[in-house]
């Protein structure tokens, strides 16, 4: 081969080499070149991802949650009055049971014979009292006649003062022994519904037994004990003092309502050791979902407040200057903004200044912005009261 063909061959292999280069460099920018725009924008800076939201001006409630306890109504413990044997139990266990039922009975036998004893001594007495009233009257008319003397009168009328005061202690011992039988049988002193028997038939008990023969418990209505920090003191009084205030009780996931009651009372004295305050609420516990003895999570309505502007409160930021939020531009860059806030109810807050309706502020990825950084988002959200637990 010559040596102008050879040098004709390798030019040509350059050249093709170069084409291929070309389309090769071609290729990577066509699918490189999509990917880059979506993080790097003019002057090459690149974006910072973020999620968003927008101010919006909205009826906020504000709430405060407390964990309480489910309290009965009434608890009593069904113990016998008197000391005697059980005789039967009437009662099955978890029954409803009226005021005035019948649940147990004693052995009834010494006390109504302690009760035979004492009517059949006021009858004793009152025999005597006749005959001692007769003779008094026979005494007084001698005397008159001067056939007996004026202690003898006195005398007679010592022995009809004294039948009659033992015939008024006869009376006390009947109604002793009759209240004595009264107790042996045992009855509900309320309603309610009947816990677990702890004593059995055939059993002595006895009034300082430690043990009850059962707990009867009225949980319709129902109540919560539950406690707030005291700083809150202040304004719950004020809500009281506007009106009923409305208490909605949740499981103990806070994530299931269970009932809907009013606030009964703020207790008379804060705990110092742990600065809060107990507060009792009633619930009528129709359907009984409140337990007792159950843990809730009270959830107090402090007030409404209308027509406020809120964010969700990941917008709330804190820096050496005090409270902002960063609010992203219409050129879509990061930009931070001093801010007052209101209360925080669940997962809002109230702005009361630096912000407007309408502005878009930044709830995550806040940690890698700066003063003009390019920011990609997600949708932009409204803070909807519905968000807040």
């Amino acid at each position: 081969m010559s040596r102008s063909g050879a040098e004709l061959r390798r030019r040509k292999t350059v050249r093709f080499a170069a084409v291929l280069a070309t389309l090769a460099a071609a290729g990577a920018a066509y699918w490189y070149w999509p990917r880059t725009t979506q993080t790097v924008r003019a002057g090459g800076r690149p974006t910072v991802p973020v999620s968003i939201a927008v101010a919006k001006r909205q009826d906020l409630p504000i709430y405060l949650t407390g964990i309480g306890s489910v309290q009965a109504s009434y608890t009593v413990r069904i113990n016998s009055q008197v000391e005697g044997k059980l005789q039967e139990v009437l009662f099955t266990e978890g029954q409803r049971v009226k005021k005035g039922d019948v649940l147990a009975k004693l052995d009834p036998r010494l006390f109504q014979a302690a009760l035979d004893q004492a009517k059949a001594r006021k009858a004793q007495n009152q025999a005597l009292l006749v005959a001692a009233e007769k003779d008094f009257a026979r005494s007084k008319t001698l005397a008159l006649r001067d056939y007996t003397s004026q202690q003898n009168v006195d005398l007679q009328q010592s022995k009809v003062d004294q039948l009659k005061a033992a015939i008024a202690g006869d009376d006390a011992a009947i109604e002793t022994a009759q209240t004595q039988l009264d107790y042996a049988t045992i009855v509900a002193p309320s309603d309610g519904r009947i816990g677990i028997r702890l004593v059995d038939p055939g059993n002595l008990v006895r009034p300082a037994d430690a043990g009850a023969i059962a707990t009867l418990m009225l949980a319709q209505p129902a109540a919560v004990v539950f406690t707030l920090p005291s700083r809150a003191l202040s304004d719950l009084r004020d809500a009281m003092a506007r009106g009923p205030v409305e208490v909605l009780a949740y499981d103990q996931n806070n994530r299931r309502a269970l009932a809907a009651g009013k606030l009964l009372l703020i207790d008379n004295a804060i705990d110092q050791a742990t600065s809060t305050i107990r507060l009792k609420a009633m619930f009528p516990n129709d359907d009984e979902r409140l337990w007792p003895g159950d843990f809730v999570n009270a959830r107090l309505l402090l007030e409404t407040q209308h027509d406020v502007l809120t964010v969700p409160s990941p917008a709330i930021q804190r820096g050496p200057l005090g409270l902002f939020s960063w609010t992203v531009t219409v050129n879509n860059t990061a930009e931070p903004r001093a801010i007052e806030v209101g209360p925080t109810s669940g997962d809002l807050t109230v702005v009361t200044s630096g912000l407007r309706e309408g502005d878009r502020v930044v709830t995550d990825g806040q940690y890698r912005l700066a003063r003009n950084t390019p920011v990609s988002f997600t949708a932009p959200q409204s803070a909807e009261v519905g968000g807040a637990k």
